[in-house]
């Protein structure tokens, strides 16, 4: 079994830092539930092309996205990850920074199912 800190801290990389679509088909589960995160029809996030979408939207706003993991911990087939999320709106160049956590369940080497908790309403806040 895979060291499920070592595959969270590269899925924030790899998709997130690098913006490597790809790697969310390497990393995801195809029924994948992704708590806390919606799609435009304001439902809960669930399989690969609606995350790919909230991946595209999400980066087409903060382009320069940057997710730092600063804590995890690990418990059988669960992590937890403590981020730090920084960017800038696109258009505007106005900056974003919050934190949050993640906590994943991994199976084969795949998140099947997270639950995201992070500030969005600061964003707003911060883009005011």
């Amino acid at each position: 079994m895979a060291d499920n800190r070592a595959l969270v801290h590269r899925w924030f990389e790899e998709v997130w830092n690098k913006k490597r679509v790809d790697a969310i088909d390497e990393m995801m589960a195809s029924d994948c539930i992704a708590h806390g995160l919606q799609g435009d029809d304001g439902t809960v996030v669930t399989g690969i092309a609606p995350f790919k979408e909230f991946h595209r939207s999400f980066v087409t706003c903060f382009p320069n996205i940057r997710i730092e993991v600063a804590d995890t911990l690990s418990d059988g087939d669960r992590t937890a990850a403590r981020c730090l999320v920084t960017g800038n709106e696109a258009g505007t160049g106005k900056s974003i920074e919050i934190s949050g956590m993640v906590i994943s369940r991994w199976k084969d080497g795949k998140i099947v199912e997270a639950w995201n908790n992070f500030d969005l309403h600061l964003v707003e806040q911060q883009l005011r």
